[in-house]
C-alpha cells in the first residue's frame, strides 16, 4: 500500500537564498525559457537530522535557480522505503515544515516493504513530464548555487544529458564521485583494503577515481564523458531518462548508478561539472556491516555479468 500526500494541500516550503553569494552564475541569463525539475529522494531508516539539512539546502538551491530565471517549477518527491509508518510520518513532517509556502510541489510515497533504491526512484521517474530529473540522496547537502550552476551548464550545453557534481565529505575532504570503468581489483582495493595497502596502489586508485580529469576540470577544461557516476546526485535530462528507462530494478542496492551510467553514456553525453558543489555524508559498504558487503558483492556480479568483467 502506498501513502501519498500531495503538495497542493499546503505541503510546501520557502528557504531564503544567500543574497551575498559570490557565484559567477548568479547573473546568468538563460538562452531558453525557464525549465521544470523533478527531484526524487529515497529514504530508508533515515538520519532525520541529515535529511533535514538535505531538504534545507535543496530548498535554498531551488529558490536560487528560480531567482536566476532558470527554473519555472519544481516537484520534490520523498519516497520512504522504511516499513515503519512512524518513520514515514517523520519524513512527511520534515518535508511539510521545510517546504511550506515555497511554491515547490511536494509528494510523498510510503512503501510497506523496501523495494530497493533504484526501484523506488523509478516510481517517480517513470511517467514524469518535467524537463529535468534530479536523483538525490538524503545525506547530501547542496551548495546554494548548485542548481543555478547545473541548470545553467545544461542550458549552455544541449549535447550533455547528465552531469555529475564536485563533492566533498563532511570534514572538507574531496570525494571522487566520477570514476572510470571498474576492475574487480579496483573495487577490492577501494572498498575493503587496509589503508597501508591502498597507499601502495595510490596511483592506480587515483586513475580509477579520475583525479587527473578532476584537475583538468578545475583548470577550466570540460571533462566528458564520465564513465561512472554516483547516484547520490545525478542531474539528468528527461529525454535521457526516457531513452534508458531509469534504473535497472534488478539491483537492490549498489551498482544501480554504475549500470545506469553505462546506459546513459550510450544515448547521450555526460560531464563532470565542478561548479556544481555538494557535501556527501555517505559511507562505504565495508563500514556498514556484512549484509551490505553481501549486497555489494551480489550487485557487482550482476554489473560485470551485464557489462563485461575486468579483473585487474
Amino acid at each position: 500500500m502506498t501513502l501519498t500526500v500531495s503538495a497542493s494541500k499546503a505541503i510546501d516550503a520557502e528557504a531564503a537564498i544567500d543574497e551575498h553569494s559570490s557565484s559567477p552564475l548568479r547573473a546568468y541569463a538563460p538562452t531558453l525559457a525557464p525549465v521544470t525539475l523533478t527531484v526524487s529522494i529515497v529514504t530508508y531508516q533515515p538520519d532525520l537530522a541529515l535529511l533535514e539539512r538535505c531538504l534545507g539546502t535543496l530548498a535554498t538551491a531551488l529558490d536560487a535557480a528560480r531567482r536566476a530565471g532558470l527554473l519555472r517549477a519544481a516537484n520534490v518527491v520523498l519516497v520512504d522505503n522504511t516499513v515503519s509508518r512512524s518513520t514515514a510520518k517523520a519524513v512527511v513532517s520534515l518535508g511539510q515544515t521545510r517546504f511550506k509556502d515555497s511554491g515547490v510541489t511536494m509528494n510523498y510515497l510510503h512503501r510497506h516493504t523496501n523495494i530497493g533504491y533504484g526501484s523506488a526512484h523509478n516510481l517517480v521517474m517513470h511517467g514524469g513530464n518535467t524537463h529535468y530529473h534530479l536523483v538525490l540522496n538524503p545525506d547530501v547537502e547542496l551548495a546554494p548555487d548548485a542548481l543555478v550552476a547545473g541548470l545553467g551548464f545544461l542550458d549552455a550545453h544541449p549535447e550533455i544529458g547528465v552531469l555529475a557534481p564536485a563533492a566533498s565529505g563532511p570534514h572538507g575532504e574531496r570525494e571522487s564521485l566520477c570514476k572510470r570503468y571498474p576492475t574487480v581489483l579496483d573495487l577490492a582495493l577501494r572498498g575493503f583494503a587496509p589503508a597501508a595497502l591502498r597507499r601502495l596502489f595510490r596511483k592506480r586508485l587515483d586513475r580509477y577515481e579520475m583525479r587527473d580529469a578532476a584537475a583538468l576540470a578545475s583548470a577550466g577544461g570540460l571533462v566528458s564523458p564520465v564513465p561512472m557516476m554516483s547516484g547520490c546526485f545525478m542531474l539528468v535530462r528527461r529525454n535521457a531518462v526516457d531513452a534508458t528507462g531509469g534504473f535497472d530494478p534488478g539491483y537492490f542496492l549498489y551498482f544501480e548508478d554504475f549500470d545506469w551510467s553505462v546506459r546513459l553514456n550510450r544515448v547521450t553525453q555526460s560531464a563532470y561539472v565542478p561548479s556544481v558543489r555538494i557535501v556527501h555524508h555517505g559511507g562505504g559498504a565495508s563500514r556498514k556491516g556484512w549484509r551490505h558487503v553481501v549486497e555489494f558483492a551480489k550487485s557487482a556480479v550482476r554489473f560485470f555479468n551485464k557489462h563485461g568483467w575486468k579483473w585487474a
